[in-house]
């Protein structure tokens, strides 16, 4: 039986990856633009329900996409209703108001947003009613603007309210170190971690600064646009989702993957990593060996997001493996990355990087894999946004905005020292090593004599 995954895309760039995701999905699963199955393989069908809901309306089965798009504006919703996926989604599915949220966290969160929020929720309760096993849910959000950072973030405390025992997972687009969309983009950021720290599960990062240098030095493309960019993302988040989709040898879900990454209940921010990415005038020089493709993972030209993990240590990672790769391999393969590299991995989380593997591969590609990697690495990210929020907070600039809707001041005083303690805390691990264990050591013992008295008595 599938468990259920239902998929939020809130905003702008939220929708835009949505769209291109949803083109790569149903290219895997055999399905045409308006959900009609046209595949030949039975794999594809086998789980088709983690994402779709089937109706026998018509002569033939349909699969609708198990997904709500949100957006402040309708803009973006009536390009995707006009388009070659219009006739694909639920109509009641799409959401917006007219108002827009104007690249302003307190719109979204606050005024505009929570006009809409019962609407959502209402949607997202009838979608999960309908399943069988809800697994959990994804959300595709860009934490620079208004509707993705500020309703998004509602949405997440919502839901963590709602189903507090299922998965929320998100995939976050975050402001890149150079190319800035908004001036306002640190504000809105760190105000959006401040609610991803506490309500999300797993926040997988990415970020348009990396997925640039990835598009223009290894995929040569002279001059990307978004619709490039989402498709690396869109690759990424369905290499994560391959072993909930199709059977495989070693099969991992939501749960089983946050479970394996997520060694601190804070500490879920991932680096993505996607390979084999190549040039179409190199595609016939490419041998994509598994020794190969591990490597590549854990190199910093194949992550996502726009950090180094050289100046960190991997606390834990995962691998997922597509198309004909054997356990044998996969095993020697990770094995042989973490003895050479011993230095990057931490010492107390013995055999910390998990894999899996599908036979499925991506559509016109034989093999592929996915990499999961929580790294202390990417405190770098929060500083370069904290370093940005604070110039402009010292002076409080801005925030006659913020405040306008609503918004305290005190709410970012709070959401700076929660980012400054998530920095410290990947600090702490980072720098913690076997040798700490003494300590640890004795309070263990010390709590073991208190039990064994306390049942003696």
């Amino acid at each position: 039986m599938a468990q259920e995954i239902i998929n939020i895309q809130a905003g702008q760039a939220g929708n835009q990856v949505g769209e291109s995701f949803w083109q790569m999905v149903l290219a895997e699963h055999g399905l045409d633009q308006t959900g009609a199955y046209v595949g030949n393989d039975p794999q594809q069908l086998e789980r088709i329900g983690v994402y779709f809901t089937e109706i026998n309306a018509g002569p033939s089965p349909k699969y609708v996409p198990r997904s709500v798009q949100v957006d402040l504006e309708s803009g973006v919703l009536n390009k995707i209703r006009s388009g070659a996926q219009g006739a694909l989604y639920r109509p009641d599915t799409m959401i917006s108001s007219n108002s827009g949220a104007g690249n302003n966290w307190a719109k979204g969160y606050y005024t505009e947003g929570a006009e809409l929020i019962e609407q959502i929720l209402e949607c997202l309760r009838q979608q999960s009613e309908a399943c069988n096993a809800l697994q959990g849910f994804q959300m595709l959000h860009s934490l620079g603007g208004g509707t993705g950072a500020g309703l998004g973030s509602l949405l997440l405390s919502k839901l963590r309210e709602e189903y507090p025992d299922r998965m929320l997972s998100t995939f976050s687009v975050l402001p890149s170190p150079k190319v800035s969309e908004t001036v306002v983009e640190p504000y809105n950021a760190l105000l959006s971690v401040h609610h991803l720290v506490d309500n999300s599960d797993m926040t997988v990062c990415l970020d348009n600064e990396a997925l640039y240098e990835i598009s223009v030095r290894t995929l040569k493309t002279p001059n990307p646009e978004f619709s490039h960019l989402n498709k690396l993302i869109s690759q990424a988040i369905c290499g994560v989702s391959t072993s909930l989709r199709f059977p495989g040898q070693l099969n991992g879900n939501l749960r089983k993957l946050s479970l394996n990454l997520v060694p601190f209940p804070r500490l879920h921010f991932l680096v993505p990593s996607y390979a084999p990415f190549f040039s179409e005038s190199s595609k016939h020089f490419q041998q994509n060996t598994v020794q190969e493709l591990t490597t590549s993972l854990f190199d910093r030209k194949h992550a996502l997001v726009a950090v180094d993990p050289r100046f960190g240590k991997y606390l834990t990672a995962a691998v997922i493996f597509r198309g004909n790769v054997g356990s044998k391999d996969a095993e020697d393969a990770v094995q042989q990355l973490q003895t050479k590299n011993s230095s990057l991995f931490v010492e107390w989380i013995p055999d910390n990087v998990s894999f899996s593997l599908c036979s499925v591969p991506p559509v016109g590609q034989k093999r592929s894999a996915t990499g999961l990697a929580n790294t202390t690495a990417i405190q770098e990210l929060f500083k370069r946004t904290m370093t940005q929020f604070t110039a402009m907070y010292k002076r409080r600039a801005f925030l006659h905005w913020y405040q306008g809707e609503g918004m305290d001041e005190m709410e970012f005083t709070e959401a700076e020292s929660n980012a400054l303690d998530l920095i410290a805390e990947y600090q702490q691990y980072q720098e913690s090593t076997a040798e700490d264990e003494e300590e640890y050591e004795e309070e263990y013992t010390q709590a073991e004599d208190a039990a064994s008295a306390a049942v003696s008595q």
